[in-house]
């Protein structure tokens, strides 16, 4: 006798247009019945076993005759009960995770853990309650990182917006969008999760706020624009102040720059204290170097932060990492 594929098999199980009728098959929906030349109904509406299993191509022993008997056993055609492991929460206990998660983010999944043993007896491992959350769509996910900002700061920055939304490819190309940064040894690798759901990232409950702040590392300088860069300049020997951000940047770097684009060149630098020091706008002025205004507390409107992220990305990625400052500096320049 013919065997017949585990896959055809289960088509025919699962399907709930088929009727048993003291041995013949009646199709519910005659646009589902199988499209045979030798196609034919009884007058009941059905056909034998033998007709249907040749009709769709199939085994009627390993086939029609196991619905037959299922049916003659427990007098339905449907399939039995799975016999695998037992679920180890209930629909309840499901939905007490996922609301303890939802009104406490920052709850690990052992906390939640513990809370549904104390809550309801049940026992359960971690990963059976990240198998729950995952199934109503929360994940663990880092949150995204901002500066404070109070309602000045929003108005400052939406005024800004406002006056160089209309802006062309041609403005921006005059351009030099500028900053320092600083690369530690160590960076913090940020691993702080929250339970969110997809397309919530940047909702203000799970935004995790910080100020920045200093540390052992290396600074640097840089600058880019739609059709250029400037090259990495490495601020060794202490702080930067006014004097050397004119003396070590502006003038051996700034103002070639600002020469190549033409008299149409905006410098845009922060509102960092030695950029905006009198002897600084003094310099500006002489060489007739045009700034645009910033609104403060703005770093994440530059788009050189996204420079600075692949930078520290690709040297935290190097094998081995640098270990010391030396090795650090050198690895920011070559990448």
């Amino acid at each position: 006798m013919p065997k017949t594929s585990r896959q055809s098999t289960r088509g025919l199980l699962a399907t709930d247009h088929v009727i048993l009728n003291h041995g013949q098959v009646t199709w519910t929906t005659p646009e589902l019945a199988p499209p045979s030349p030798n196609y034919h109904t009884t007058p009941t509406g059905g056909q034998t076993q033998a007709e249907v299993a040749q009709a769709i191509g199939v085994s009627q022993s390993v086939v029609i005759s196991r619905i037959w008997n299922r049916f003659l056993e427990t007098g339905s055609a449907g399939r039995r009960p799975g016999q695998g492991r037992r679920r180890a929460t209930t629909p309840n206990e499901d939905r007490y995770l996922v609301l303890t998660a939802r009104r406490h983010r920052n709850m690990n999944t052992t906390l939640l853990q513990q809370h549904l043993r104390s809550a309801t007896g049940t026992t359960v491992s971690t990963q059976t309650v990240r198998n729950r959350l995952h199934d109503v769509g929360l994940y663990a996910r880092r949150p995204m990182v901002c500066v404070r900002l109070t309602s000045r700061h929003r108005c400052d920055r939406r005024e800004w917006a406002t006056e160089h939304v209309n802006w062309r490819r041609n403005e921006w190309s005059n351009v030099l969008f500028s900053d320092e940064s600083r690369f530690s040894v160590h960076p913090d690798n940020r691993r702080i999760f929250i339970w969110r759901d997809c397309g919530s990232r940047n909702k203000p409950a799970f935004v995790h706020e910080s100020v920045r702040f200093g540390g052992g590392g290396v600074l640097v300088y840089g600058g880019i624009s739609i059709d250029g860069r400037t090259d990495l300049y490495i601020i060794r020997d202490g702080p930067l102040t006014a004097r050397r951000y004119r003396d070590e940047i502006l003038r051996p770097i700034v103002v070639p720059y600002a020469a190549a684009i033409g008299d149409d060149f905006i410098l845009m630098d922060d509102n960092f204290r030695p950029h905006r020091a009198n002897l600084v706008e003094d310099f500006l002025f002489e060489e007739g170097i045009a700034r645009m205004e910033w609104p403060a507390c703005s770093p994440d409107m530059n788009p050189i932060e996204h420079v600075w992220d692949a930078l520290g990305r690709r040297v935290a990625g190097r094998q081995p990492p640098p270990e010391t400052l030396q090795e650090l500096e050198r690895a920011l320049l070559e990448e």
